[in-house]
């Protein structure tokens, strides 16, 4: 193992284990005064994180957009924070810190046993919804990127498992059919699809802008049959309780053949349709809670000038 990696990995475990030995009050504010520490030092990936949450609210002033990157870099502090203690919350706090909207036909399809495909962002805080699914709807099985190094995507997996989801590795040639046994077999398939990181996604309007994102979720419900709902993830607090919402969009229906149209070509044009409207739906939630929206990565196409004259 190189140096870098080994100190990817010590960074991994020593943070694993300050969030679950630090008194939780106190992991809370020392994540804050981090978070709080990175924005003020700035460097590539918080002006990223800026460029990208100024799509969000393209008429804040500057002074606004400060506010709103360092609550952007408070709430992914607090999702690693969370995510690092989940596999010691109790079952009744996994899922009394949750609460589950506008998502009676999705749990109607997992009950029937139809199985049931989910597009989500990257907000709120993913692990502890599919950790809630797991306990309150049906098996969870979904993807995820190979991290490096190894070691630390060996420890992540170990760690979703320990939640009761099932992740299978991105790009994995196997991955797709074993997704597509487990639909069919009633799962809930979960998939973060507002980056694409296999370079076969599909390009959607999003938030002004260009977007290519995963067409996974889209392909799953059209190969399986299988129910395709967007499901926007955030936080809310009332009477001083943190509460994680999953809220379930309406099913994306599969649009119809058109006269004429070969099988590949309407394959084709449902998976961008479907797609489109998953990222219709997750706009609405990423300009609702653009704090809430973690990516601090490249994610929209550059914007080409026109040629001159023209």
């Amino acid at each position: 193992m190189s140096l870098r990696d080994r100190v990817a990995v010590g960074a991994f475990r020593a943070g694993w284990r300050f969030a679950r030995a630090v008194p939780e009050d106190l992991a809370v504010t020392a994540s804050r005064h981090a978070a709080d520490a990175l924005a003020r030092r700035g460097g590539p990936r918080v002006e990223q994180l800026r460029r990208n949450l100024a799509r969000a609210r393209p008429d804040a002033a500057p002074a606004e957009l400060d506010v709103l990157v360092r609550d952007g870099l408070r709430s992914y502090a607090r999702y690693w924070l969370d995510a690092f203690r989940l596999p010691a919350w109790t079952r009744e706090r996994t899922v009394g810190a949750a609460r589950f909207e506008r998502g009676q036909d999705l749990r109607a399809a997992l009950a029937d046993g139809r199985g049931a495909v989910a597009f989500l962002g990257h907000l709120g805080n993913w692990d502890h919804a599919a950790a809630w699914s797991a306990t309150e709807l049906a098996p969870v099985v979904t993807v995820a990127e190979r991290l490096r190094p190894e070691q630390v995507y060996a420890e992540f997996l170990a760690f979703r498992r320990s939640l009761g989801v099932e992740v299978l590795p991105l790009g994995d040639p196997a991955s797709f059919g074993t997704l597509l046994r487990r639909l069919r077999a009633g799962a809930f398939v979960p998939l973060l699809a507002d980056r694409d990181l296999t370079g076969a996604g599909v390009e959607v309007d999003f938030l002004a802008g260009r977007v290519r994102m995963a067409q996974g979720p889209a392909t799953l419900a059209l190969a399986t049959g299988a129910p395709l709902f967007p499901i926007g993830l955030f936080h809310e607090v009332r009477q001083g309780r943190r509460v994680l919402v999953l809220d379930v969009a309406d099913r994306v229906p599969a649009p119809a053949r058109r006269p004429g149209e070969g099988p590949r070509e309407h394959r084709r044009r449902a998976v961008a349709e479907m797609t489109q409207a998953c990222a219709d739906a997750l706009a609405e939630v990423v300009v609702a809670h653009p704090d809430e929206w973690h990516v601090l990565q490249p994610v929209f196409a550059p914007v080409v000038p026109p040629p001159p004259g023209r």
